[in-house]
């Protein structure tokens, strides 16, 4: 049952794996265990979205992407445990901290799924904006099934072991509107990702303009004829 691959239980034996998780000893090792999964596949993620860019592109976003998660999770985590504590969650840090971790576990697993799909549209097409919104698009509907796995976590942890309280999960929702805002403005600050081949080769972009507003460029981009590699400075994050 404590095998290197009971993480994977959580895709479709979610009951059971979070039973696993009222284990103190499995939940402290397992932290360990998801974090390297999730950094292992965010990286060869990034490593493919910055390969549109030649080879140290790809190397660095492979780096960016892992560090884009962790970063947001750091900044955004204590916010979540301490609230929940103070509404009466008995949730230790290490079991709060696997429930999240286990839900980008499947964020990283499904995105790197899309890999194939990515190299498919570097290979046959040479539309800048249409790669990005593509990525966008990729995180969007992996962020979907994190929150999803997430929720499920914390509702077998409030209505079969008793230790999470209903209220927290009206404030996770809203958690999640933080967590998003957070990681976009982050992901802006860490572009690019991957990399216009109309402009030189920088670890990091010029601040300007938002990721919204980078969003809103690339789609018209997409549908404009004259551009198909929008040769501007900003660069859709997460791209």
């Amino acid at each position: 049952m404590k095998t290197d691959l009971s993480l994977f239980k959580v895709f479709q034996h979610n009951d059971d794996y979070f039973e696993m998780l009222s284990d103190p000893e499995f939940s402290r090792k397992n932290v360990l265990k998801q974090s390297i999964v999730i950094f292992i596949f965010c990286c060869i993620y990034g490593i493919v979205m910055g390969s549109y860019n030649g080879f140290l592109q790809s190397m660095v976003t492979g780096l960016k992407i892992p560090c884009l998660i962790f970063l947001s999770l750091l900044i955004c985590f204590p916010a979540l445990f301490v609230i929940q504590y103070m509404i009466g969650s008995t949730m230790t840090i290490w079991q709060m901290a696997n429930i999240i971790l286990s839900g980008f576990v499947v964020f990283s697993t499904i995105a790197l799924s899309f890999a194939p799909i990515v190299v498919f549209f570097m290979i046959t097409s040479e539309n800048y904006a249409f790669l990005k919104l593509l990525h966008v698009a990729i995180f969007i509907f992996s962020g979907i099934f994190t929150i999803r796995t997430i929720i499920r976590g914390l509702s077998y942890s409030c209505e079969k072991k008793n230790v999470y309280p209903k209220l927290g999960m009206n404030i996770f929702k809203i958690w999640i509107f933080i967590f998003a805002f957070v990681s976009s403005q982050l992901a802006w600050n860490l572009r690019p990702f991957v990399g216009s081949r109309d402009l030189p080769f920088e670890l990091f972009r010029v601040r300007e303009s938002n990721f919204y507003v980078a969003v809103i460029h690339s789609v018209a981009d997409l549908f404009d004829p004259g551009t198909d590699a929008a040769p501007t400075s900003s660069d859709t994050s997460p791209k």
